[in-house]
């Protein structure tokens, strides 16, 4: 994967305006707040691959998305690599450092589409939260919201069958995509939710037989969001509530 830089991925527009972004944090923050970020920001180009966040090291930049879904994964040796969580248009880079660390053993990459971010040093980025209470505690409440989001993927993981697993993602993925088409494939899909290659194709029929999606190759296209949110039933919601109620309105179901 691709680990992002200066000269890999140049800056596409300097000091953004607050109403063109799509990145639902910088566009609810308060005024005062985005101008504390602003003069730093840079509009970069997101492709399928690039690693935002690198297990283990410091991270030199923190990223806005404007679309895309960034999925943030856990290494177990021997046994491979498994998502822990997922974010979009709603969220930003490196929560960890939120937190006070100053490192993370998860790595973040670009897994689903080709977008924008605003990219900012995270120097500058620390700089301006130490100014201001009021956009530490913004972004601590999406820090609560992933932190659920996690939570319940452990769960759903854990009590659910594959179809309602691969059903929730499907949703997650749709939430943070301007369209209804996602590409991606089965062996991506499988390390999301946990299920081998062979499981994810089997269960991509069976969704598909009945009207929820259309599966072909390398891409999914979702034709019927009410029956896949029956599906996913108490797996898939929880997160997106809470988002809604700590930040903004999220998802297309709100």
């Amino acid at each position: 994967m691709l680990a992002l830089s200066p000269q890999n991925n140049g800056a596409l527009m300097s000091h953004p305006d607050q109403s063109t972004t799509k990145n639902i944090l910088l566009a609810t923050m308060s005024p005062e707040d985005f101008a504390r970020l602003r003069p730093n920001f840079h509009r970069v180009n997101l492709n399928r691959g690039d690693v935002l966040v690198p297990a283990n090291r410091r991270v030199d930049y923190i990223h806005f998305p404007e679309g895309g879904v960034i999925s943030t994964v856990s290494d177990t040796p021997g046994k491979g690599r498994t998502e822990v969580g997922i974010i979009g248009k709603e969220g930003v880079s490196a929560t960890h450092l939120l937190l006070g660390a100053s490192d993370t053993p998860h790595e973040s990459f670009i897994q689903v589409g080709e977008a924008t971010a605003l990219r900012i040093t995270t120097d500058n980025y620390l700089a301006a939260i130490a100014q201001s209470e009021p956009l530490r505690t913004m972004l601590l409440r999406f820090v609560q919201a992933l932190m659920i989001q996690t939570a319940q993927s452990a769960a759903t993981n854990a009590h659910q069958r594959v179809e309602a697993r691969l059903a929730r993602w499907l949703l997650m993925c749709h939430d943070r995509m301007d369209g209804d088409e996602i590409a991606l494939t089965h062996d991506f899909m499988g390390m999301m939710i946990a299920a081998e290659r062979s499981g994810v194709t089997v269960t991509l029929h069976i969704l598909e037989g009945a009207g929820m999606i259309r599966s072909t190759r390398g891409r999914v296209l979702i034709l019927d969001r009410a029956k896949l949110t029956d599906l996913a039933g108490e797996g898939y919601g929880v997160p997106e509530v809470q988002y809604s109620r700590l930040v903004a309105p999220f998802g297309k179901g709100s």
